[in-house]
């Protein structure tokens, strides 16, 4: 696969941008599976498997029927078969991976989804295809003046013409339901092509249109990420989070995907953690929690009354007083415990590396400046004063 600008090399990988897999014109794209057993042959008496894997715009794929006799590679445009016309969509895994895609997708080898392929596509409908593709942004600009002058609620986010160019579909964002079906009538006159409407989620948007996140680097549903699962505040609490809309939500407005990623690890490390309302009853008086650092299995509790002073505590040392107040056993004070472990963490560790480099000055290398104070010459007795 590769955009049109700059084709393949012979083993496949995009010869111009070398992104592959993120490429801004959408051609090489972030679902792009490996073929790791391209390069094997097929066992004596084996037949290769007979469905591969075409992909269209964006991250929309489908698996298709070869017909009998014709022989495709990872990137060849190929016409596939559709309702009342046909599409065109380049081949994106081939060989017993394509089975085991299928079985990951739920998908039967004699399903009724399963199209075929009818043909290669001539370099005549690869230039067709690439002259719809260049239409795309005109026309989804003229579509949401339509859509801007009905007054409706929505916003069309892409355009995808299908190979004949008899049809497009249009990807749209709304929060609530939208009657769209005079703009259907006007698009249809417009654009004197078949219409359908699709309506996406925020998440989905996001990942066609990408973008940079908050950490720097691309969104992770517009390079890798293929399942959208639903994200909750509670994520954020158990990953100890300010709930700061502003910094939890992600360029879709939704909360962001990447705090499901350590969920887990925090869950089963909460395990061995006290639960935030238990309290510690000692003699100087009732302890609440204030905070936990759960990779250093520290906490931090207050005495009522006093809640500027903190103490800290280590885990061990909390469920200690824990065991102690269900025994009914007397608890003197949290100093007692804090000071155990404040001492254990002033322990100075060996020093393995020392930056000897960082202990110079950075102007050592600076020239000096002169003294201000310097000498002046001393000016030579004018000869014709001293002569008159």
């Amino acid at each position: 696969m590769s955009c049109a600008s700059c084709a393949n090399n012979d083993n496949g990988s995009p010869r111009g941008c070398k992104s592959n897999g993120t490429c801004g014109t959408d051609s090489c794209n972030k679902l792009t599976v490996f073929d790791w057993l391209g390069n094997m042959e097929m066992p004596s008496g084996k037949s290769p498997f007979s469905l591969v894997e075409v992909r269209f715009k964006n991250s929309r794929k489908g698996f298709y029927t070869l017909p009998e006799g014709l022989a495709v590679a990872v990137g060849d445009p190929v016409i596939t078969e559709m309702d009342n016309g046909y599409d065109l969509g380049l081949v994106t895994l081939t060989g017993e991976l394509v089975r085991f895609q299928m079985k990951k997708k739920k998908i039967a080898e004699d399903s009724e989804e399963i199209s075929k392929i009818l043909r290669k596509a001539s370099q005549q409908e690869i230039h067709k295809w690439h002259g719809l593709r260049d239409k795309e942004p005109q026309i989804q600009k003229r579509a949401r003046e339509l859509a801007i002058g009905l007054g409706l609620e929505m916003k069309l986010s892409d355009v995808e013409f299908r190979g004949d160019g008899r049809k497009a579909t249009f990807y749209y964002t709304a929060d609530s339901r939208v009657d769209f079906r005079q703009l259907i009538k006007d698009m249809a006159l417009a654009f004197s092509m078949r219409i359908e409407m699709r309506q996406i989620g925020l998440r989905e948007e996001a990942s066609r249109l990408g973008g940079i996140g908050s950490c720097g680097r691309e969104l992770c549903c517009s390079t890798w990420l293929t399942d959208y699962r639903s994200v909750s505040t509670s994520a954020a609490r158990y990953q100890q989070l300010s709930l700061n809309p502003l910094k939890l939500a992600g360029q879709c407005g939704k909360l962001k995907c990447c705090l499901n990623y350590e969920l887990d690890a925090y869950r089963s490390a909460l395990k061995t953690f006290p639960k935030t309302e238990l309290k510690l009853q000692t003699e100087k008086g009732v302890a609440v929690m204030q905070k936990m650092d759960i990779f250093k299995e520290q906490l931090w509790y207050a005495y009522k009354g006093e809640w500027m002073n903190w103490h800290q505590l280590s885990l061990s040392s909390v469920q200690e007083i824990i065991d102690k107040n269900k025994k009914k056993e007397n608890v003197p004070s949290l100093e007692e415990y804090a000071t155990e472990a404040t001492n254990s963490l002033t322990e100075k560790p060996d020093v393995v590396f020392e930056n000897v480099v960082g202990q110079d000055s950075l102007n050592r290398f600076d020239r000096p400046k002169g003294s201000k104070n310097k000498k002046r010459k001393k000016r030579k007795p004018n000869r014709r004063q001293n002569n008159a």
